[in-house]
């Protein structure tokens, strides 16, 4: 199970995601399943195709399986995701 404090160390793909907060408005409201994840981005797939949305730009809220959501400051996800295992926050 994923607890709230250690959603930064978890896999993102397969997950449900949602911009809450973006610099640039039309990246806001995007929700859908996250496909893929670069260093820099989140690939989200919405009814409307897959949209690609910068990570240091935007706040995410982030469902979990038990059915909590976390609110994620994108800055903290930038990186390659391989290597927030190994991060201590």
């Amino acid at each position: 199970m994923i607890a709230p404090r250690d959603v930064l160390r978890h896999e993102w793909i397969g997950r449900h995601v949602l911009v809450v907060q973006a610099k640039n408005p039309s990246l806001v409201g995007i929700g859908g399943l996250c496909v893929d994840e670069t260093k820099q981005t989140l690939r989200i797939a919405t009814t409307r195709g897959t949209k690609c949305v910068p990570k240091a730009d935007a706040c995410f809220r982030l469902s979990l399986p038990d059915g909590t959501t976390v609110e994620v400051d994108g800055a903290a996800l930038v990186g390659a995701p391989e290597r927030r295992l190994t991060l201590r926050r």
